[in-house]
């Protein structure tokens, strides 16, 4: 368990998930270090980034001596940073592995030198590949591309720096959707909405597949949760977080009800990828029930849309990870 007034270091804090989770620690009374390459811009912590008890570390995690920097002091890491999604990663597979597998053990073992006592990992639901039925943290990891394949050997690594006194936990969330102010519009209940809004159309390639999918505001509450659980019930454990199981038709069929005049349009589809996500487990050990639907992340981008909070949606690159890594020099 992290007391509050404790210092949490979120690598990637800057990004999509990070943009929402490092306010809500803050108001927690947490101390946040943020370790992140600011590559979708510097203003994502709006009324916040003066606050007293927010470092912002403009830095690369490869960099032993900028993660040493941001460890400082700090009592937990929460790793989120990583090329995410597979086209981001397939643009450039050598820089991808270098962020997302290269650095991970380095960064493990800097945290417990540093006196981490708690290292919380995202991992994906993506680790699993295809599976029929529910599928749960027992069954073996198949996956299918090198995102998911280094995602899965990073859950190893973790588990062979864990130590007594170095608690760790994985977290394979479900693809996460709703408003934040480091918005993405590349993931589906994003797209569907963004698309909705803007051109009046929802293009479903397929239909049939099933997509779990988890509210922004629920998997950032998990991770505020893990900090405030004892370390017994999390060491070592492995949990799929995810809510809603629906086909990608249902996802259209929410966006269509929330934003009401579009037209769906469905395509054939070669990627048939579907699966069923169970999020028993955590509910059972850790009591974490989500709170917030699919229609209501509809809602808060739909909103968002229209006052204004995000401009230019089907054209800049910021909302889109692989425009925006095609157009930075990263190596």
């Amino acid at each position: 368990m992290i007391s509050k007034g404790s210092n949490i270091m979120i690598t990637g804090g800057a990004g999509y998930v990070g943009a929402v989770l490092v306010p809500k620690l803050l108001n927690a009374g947490y101390g946040v270090t943020v370790l992140d390459l600011y590559l979708y811009g510097d203003d994502v912590f709006p009324g916040y980034a003066d606050h007293p008890q927010l470092i912002q570390i403009k830095g690369d995690i490869r960099d032993p001596a900028t993660v040493a920097k941001a460890l400082k002091g700090c009592e937990a890491v929460i790793h989120l940073a990583c090329i995410s999604n597979d086209p981001s990663f397939e643009l450039d597979p050598g820089l991808g592995k270098s962020i997302n597998y290269d650095a991970f053990r380095p960064l493990v073992r800097a945290s417990k030198q540093a006196g981490v006592k708690l290292f919380i990992y995202a991992s994906s639901s993506s680790v699993y590949g295809i599976k029929e039925g529910d599928v749960v943290e027992e069954l073996p990891l198949e996956p299918l591309t090198d995102y998911s394949k280094f995602k899965a050997m990073c859950e190893q690594v973790l588990e062979e720096e864990r130590a007594p006194g170095f608690v760790t936990l994985t977290l394979r969330p479900a693809t996460v959707c709703g408003y934040s102010p480091r918005q993405r519009l590349d993931v589906i209940v994003n797209i569907l909405t963004c698309h909705a809004v803007n051109t009046g159309k929802i293009k479903v390639f397929g239909g049939a597949q099933l997509r779990p999918n988890l509210h922004i505001e629920d998997i950032t509450d998990l991770y505020l949760k893990c900090l405030q659980l004892p370390d017994e019930a999390i060491d070592g454990k492995i949990f799929n977080a995810g809510y809603e199981n629906l086909s990608v038709a249902a996802l259209a069929d929410r966006v269509k009800k929330v934003v009401g005049s579009a037209t769906v349009e469905v395509s054939p589809t070669d990627d048939m990828r579907s699966y069923h996500v169970s999020s028993e487990k955590i509910r059972r050990e850790l009591g974490f029930e989500p709170k917030h639907t699919v229609e209501e992340a509809v809602r808060d981008l739909v909103a968002a849309f229209g006052d204004g909070r995000l401009p230019n949606a089907m054209t800049d690159p910021r909302y889109y990870n692989i425009k925006t890594m095609q157009g930075k020099k990263l190596q």
